[in-house]
């Protein structure tokens, strides 16, 4: 009996007719399993870009096996199941690392491919897939295509940010980063309003390889949009990482209502933004620097059985300014806020796959307790904002974009539909087109 899978934000919960487990890098996709085939990795994106109701969920978690690895020259060749925090573990004493990393260390390889995830240093290093040197396609049919940017590009722009529905990544190809150590130098500036954070942002971004800033979206009248830019860059050696450095606290149990309402909203806000007012400096290892909340196990549990909405959009340059500041305004006015609500800005480097997410511009996102028609309608009054400045929705954090959106915001969608695998599809892409 198949059983209702998620993502990570809880919704949709969808039951595929049937799974089908990946034994082998080198296993075909079997003829008598229910069609359409819907890859799903470790299940850290956020809606039903994994997800399916039809066909059959194939699962890639045992494709969790290193095939090689150079740390003379940084390559590092793995299956599509590996996680990243299994690469991170295996390279770090190398002294490499993956040159762009989400926020969680727990999505696996063939993940961070098929949505071209990016990190805090965009504007330094791209997306993740500007440094996949090579990737092998399984078909449906059985042919196997070998894909990178020389070879077989056509076949390696649709794959990459291609949500999966090219084919089966078995192998992926990395070209890795060098870096000091292990270690972290963090530095934190607040900024009063949002005005102040595009000086603060630009400065941070001449002068780190990483700046992500933090946003109190509730914030109104003069303070609004007050934050705290942290940017950073790798130090020297500064000891050892101890034991503890990946030590976890775990959510033991599923919050029957959400405690995130406006009152706990104000207050943390409140407390963080007083915490971190002025500036500071620190170092981190890179675990607690990359992915805080990967130390807190199940903290999805927090939001409830119904779950919530991840909300991340990229706004073009030319209306970024103006854009934000009325998303921000809808959101303090509905006080419907996000304790994890994240400001950057993308970098001028153009992403690579024909459906990428990342490209100039701003991007906010922010977390939202599912509270019904009053968080989808809220949802709506900020598409209008985003659809109107030009911008774009991640389809890798979205679980109820309409489909005009997606056509406005991603206009090569048709001509990646002649590489979609005609076996292949999910609960998004029919959602959408």
């Amino acid at each position: 009996m198949n059983r209702k899978k998620t993502s990570w934000n809880r919704l949709p919960a969808l039951t595929p007719e049937a799974s089908w487990r990946v034994a082998s890098r080198h296993a075909l996709l079997p003829n008598n399993l229910p069609k359409p085939f819907t890859p799903f990795g470790n299940g850290r994106s956020y809606g039903d870009v994994c997800l399916t109701d039809r066909g059959s969920l194939i699962l890639t978690e045992s494709l969790d096996h290193f095939i090689e690895f150079n740390p003379e020259a940084g390559l590092l060749c793995c299956e599509a199941g590996v996680r990243l925090s299994d690469v991170i573990d295996l390279i770090i004493p190398y002294g490499w690392l993956l040159p762009s990393l989400p926020g969680t260390s727990f999505a696996t390889v063939g993940g961070a491919v098929a949505n071209d995830v990016h990190g805090k240093n965009h504007h330094f290093m791209g997306t993740f897939c500007h440094h996949v040197t090579n990737l092998e396609l399984l078909r449906s049919d059985g042919n196997v295509i070998n894909c990178g940017p020389q070879e077989n590009s056509e076949w390696f722009h649709a794959t990459v940010g291609g949500l999966g529905l090219t084919g089966l990544i078995r192998r992926v190809e990395l070209q890795l980063m060098p870096i000091k150590g292990p270690w972290m130098d963090v530095m934190s500036e607040s900024f009063a309003c949002l005005d102040d954070f595009w000086e603060v942002n630009s400065v941070s971004e001449s002068t780190s390889p990483y700046v992500v800033s933090w946003v109190d979206c509730l914030s109104k009248g003069r303070g609004r949009g007050r934050g705290v830019t942290f940017k950073a860059d790798h130090a020297p050696m500064v000891g050892k990482l101890g034991k503890s450095h990946k030590r976890f606290f775990n959510v033991p149990i599923e919050f029957p209502v959400s405690p995130i309402n406006k009152f706990s909203l104000k207050f943390f806000n409140k407390m963080y933004y007083s915490r971190h007012r002025g500036f500071s400096r620190c170092y981190q290892n890179i675990y607690s620097y990359f992915f805080p909340l990967d130390r807190i196990r199940n903290w999805n549990r927090v939001y409830g059985s119904r779950g919530f909405y991840q909300y991340q959009c990229v706004l073009p340059p030319n209306n970024s300014e103006e854009a934000t500041a009325e998303l921000l305004n809808i959101i303090s006015s509905k006080e419907q806020g996000s304790f994890l609500a994240v400001l950057k800005t993308f970098g001028n480097r153009k992403s690579l796959g024909m459906l990428s997410f990342a490209r100039p511009g701003t991007t906010l996102a922010l977390d939202f307790p599912n509270t019904g028609s009053d968080v989808l309608k809220l949802l709506k009054s900020l598409d209008a904002v985003v659809q109107e400045a030009g911008g774009a929705l991640y389809p890798a954090k979205d679980a109820r974009m309409p489909a005009s959106l997606f056509r406005l915001s991603f206009p090569l969608w048709e001509s990646f539909s002649k590489f979609v695998d005609p076996n292949f599809s999910s609960a998004f892409w029919r959602r959408v087109t």
